[in-house]
């Protein structure tokens, strides 16, 4: 049972899962250490929790929609030294188990069974805040890179989002959403807790921060930071070629990385694509003026004691 269900997001409307042909339900939302989980993770948890990481495993740390499948598909070309055939044939999510899915249709592994049986070195990705993720990664010294993004895309992005994943909660309205994302009353919890947790650990190991909106503005740039934290030292030429595949149209169009691979019973493309816009600043088009301004007032109280700062417009 869970912890933790606030009233009206409850296990509704099953949606045809057309890989296992089974109904796969929202589920609730469920209290994990003070951060909400869907339910099947929390069942999981244990088994998260003593997730044994090897040394060379890299953690790829991010609040959903912040550009998760975008730093993979960097961190794989990166340490692959270019576009290999791998890259080219074998879906992101395959490549870089989720640690905290479990499995419930067919055709999906649990992160934890995927990582098992995986090859080192790992990739490995998680939405979980810092607090969550499992010791191991510290004792081992394993590398991490976190990539935060500006709150007020993430929540549009989240809100679409919700819509094609059929195991999150209902989203509810526009409105509904909105208030429930700036009380962190969403799965994976507050977005203010994960991006300042995660910032103020950053030099107590080897955590890369890495801002969304730093990628968009200088990709050149970005990959060769991430690259010269990995131990990798890549030509110009290289450089290059990953920027262009890793660019949000190429991404957009590259089955490997746009989900529809994905079965449905997880995220179903056909509602909506996966990667929607990719741009900063499209919060410009959902937030009412009293919408941006009761953020406003919320983020300067959230964010009043931390030297973190974000860009909402480029």
């Amino acid at each position: 049972m869970c912890d933790y269900g606030p009233p009206g997001i409850e296990s509704l409307s099953p949606s045809s899962c057309h890989t296992c042909t089974m109904d796969v339900e929202r589920q609730r939302i469920c209290d994990v250490k003070g951060v909400p989980l869907i339910s099947s993770m929390h069942e999981i948890f244990g088994r998260v929790e003593k997730f044994q990481a090897k040394a060379d495993d890299i953690l790829i740390a991010t609040y959903p929609k912040a550009g998760t499948t975008w730093m993979i598909e960097i961190m794989d070309s990166i340490r692959q030294g270019g576009i290999t055939k791998e890259i080219t044939t074998i879906p992101s999510h395959e490549r870089t188990p989720f640690l905290e899915l479990i499995s419930f249709c067919f055709g999906v592994s649990s992160g934890v069974d995927l990582l098992k049986d995986m090859p080192s070195p790992r990739l490995v990705k998680t939405h979980l805040p810092f607090q969550l993720v499992p010791q191991s990664f510290w004792d081992k010294g394993c590398k991490v890179i976190y990539v935060a993004r500006n709150a007020k895309d993430i929540l549009v992005s989240y809100f679409f989002f919700h819509k094609i994943t059929p195991i999150l909660p209902h989203a509810g309205t526009w409105d509904d959403f909105f208030e429930s994302f700036l009380s962190g009353n969403v799965v994976w919890g507050s977005w203010f807790d994960h991006v300042t947790g995660w910032w103020d650990v950053r030099e107590k190991h080897q955590i890369l921060y890495v801002f969304y909106e730093d990628i968009l503005q200088d990709p050149m740039r970005e990959v060769e930071r991430v690259a010269r934290f990995l131990g990798h030292t890549l030509d110009n030429g290289t450089i290059q070629e990953i920027v262009k595949h890793t660019s949000f149209n190429m991404m957009k169009d590259n089955p490997m990385t746009n989900f529809s691979r994905m079965p449905t019973c997880i995220v179903d493309v056909r509602i909506s694509p996966f990667m929607r816009k990719g741009q900063v600043g499209d919060w410009k088009n959902h937030f009412t003026v009293a919408q941006n301004q009761r953020f406003e007032e919320e983020y300067r109280r959230r964010m009043a004691k931390t030297s973190l700062r974000f860009r909402t417009e480029l």
